[in-house]
């Protein structure tokens, strides 16, 4: 066919996903710890919701129901944001909001760096270079004010203007907070240079410290600034692929509500009505429901924060997860002792590395918008919890899931890995730790 396809290739957390799959199918023990997938069981509640609405088989308003939109609103309510459903538009998974929303605004978008893959990949995908933008220490998720104020400024200079600006809160991929006063700045710079906010908030529900909230940009920004989520993170039911956006009021609100809609139309026509009864109940909040949540941010925090202690006693230098389930190691402090005992220089040859020799998938940092050189990786340890519902359950409702045996097991396993990872090569220090002859280590023998 005398036809190119335009090239895009596979999201890399749905990538690393596959490879090991391919691992397991090569008989190789692997610590499956790059797909950001929640890793509990579906509530029965909500098995039980979906059931009662497996007959409905036709089309909907390409909005939404009114009732999941009347949930939404009150979701959003119930944190501080009161909300008019008819600012709500559901989707197929807020993934597939953000980029109809790209669509929507046209023109550059300013991404943190580093975020979420899609975020950079979906701007690419609509047609704009991603303006990528640091964000202040020990803050993923939001860009450092001035570093974005500046970004707009010599992108309007250079004729690509930025009209839209994405945040994360909490972050992934680095399981942080960003702080009211960094939110407010951010916001600020929007209203100086007339930005669009699409705030991320599918982690909102997932921060570790009950006592601490999410502050959302709509709080200081409502009139610029559109709120997503979704049912994949905090109910973990990622293969729903049900979502929905908050839009500011006001006329601009209204356009962009139009504009939305009117791309869903072409695009997806409406979301599928059994998810959508659903999603309902969910964004409700029955008791039952906010309880599985809180168990899940339990243990995601548990697990999160061993595995950050498993990084930082290998000499990484890692920060403690305050949401979410991800941790983001720096094995920059290794770097010597990488170069030397594995030929490591670059995230991807490292996160290589312990894919083919040790069976432990995660991503690297240039993954998520960072150099290339960078030795951050995303760690994502929520399939730890079990290999089956049965297990998953007893981690989710344990005190000390950390202690369960499998979760144990992986954990111990991933110690040894790192311990053999930041071995000195042969030669380079006495009394340490050596590899064999071979090239291989024990740890990487048991794992090939």
């Amino acid at each position: 066919m005398p036809i190119d396809p335009r090239p895009v290739p596979l999201s890399p957390t749905l990538a690393v996903n596959e490879a090991i799959v391919r691992k397991r199918r090569e008989g190789v023990p692997v610590l499956p710890l790059g797909f950001g997938e929640a890793g509990i069981p579906i509530h029965p509640a909500l098995v039980r919701e979906l059931s009662a609405a497996a007959g409905r088989g036709a089309y909907g308003p390409v909005a939404g129901s009114a009732a999941l939109r009347a949930a939404a609103a009150g979701y959003w309510s119930r944190r501080g944001l009161p909300t008019d459903p008819e600012t709500v538009v559901c989707g197929p998974g807020s993934k597939a909001l953000l980029f109809g929303l790209l669509m929507a605004v046209g023109g550059r978008v300013a991404v943190p760096s580093p975020s979420w893959v899609s975020y950079a990949a979906q701007a690419t995908l609509a047609g704009h270079e991603p303006a990528l933008v640091a964000t202040p220490p020990g803050e993923g998720g939001v860009p450092s004010a001035a570093l974005l104020a500046d970004a707009v400024v010599r992108a309007r200079a250079e004729g690509r203007p930025i009209r839209a600006v994405v945040v994360t809160l909490p972050d992934n991929p680095t399981g942080t907070l960003a702080s009211e006063e960094t939110v407010r700045k951010l916001c600020g710079v929007a209203r100086d240079h007339d930005l669009l906010i699409i705030s991320d908030e599918i982690y909102g529900d997932l921060v570790h410290d009950p006592a601490r909230r999410v502050f959302s940009p709509a709080r200081v920004a409502p009139e610029r600034t559109v709120v997503t989520t979704a049912l994949s993170k905090h109910l973990a039911a990622g293969g729903w692929r049900l979502g929905v956006a908050r839009l500011p009021e006001g006329p601009f609100g209204r356009a962009l509500r139009a504009s939305l809609v009117g791309l869903a139309s072409e695009i997806w026509s409406s979301s599928p009505a059994p998810m959508q009864h659903a999603a309902a109940y969910a964004f409700g909040e029955p008791p039952e429901l906010v309880a599985h949540v809180e168990r899940s941010r339990r243990l995601h925090a548990a697990v999160t924060g061993a595995v950050a202690d498993r990084f930082a006693a290998a000499g990484a230098r890692v920060r403690r997860p305050e949401a979410a389930f991800y941790v983001y190691p720096d094995l920059e402090p290794l770097r010597d002792r990488l170069r030397a005992a594995h030929g490591v220089t670059t995230g991807a040859e490292l996160t290589g590395l312990l894919l083919e020799r040790y069976g432990v998938g995660v991503l690297p940092a240039s993954a998520f918008g960072e150099a290339d050189g960078a030795l951050r990786v995303r760690v994502a340890p929520t399939l730890l919890y079990g290999d089956d519902d049965d297990r998953r359950l007893e981690a989710l409702d344990s005190p000390d899931p950390v202690s369960l045996p499998w979760i144990a097991g992986a954990l111990d396993r991933l110690s040894g890995v790192l311990a053999d990872l930041a071995a000195p090569a042969p030669g380079e220090a006495c009394g340490a730790t050596h590899r064999t002859g071979s090239g291989h280590s024990p740890v990487a023998a048991a794992a090939s």
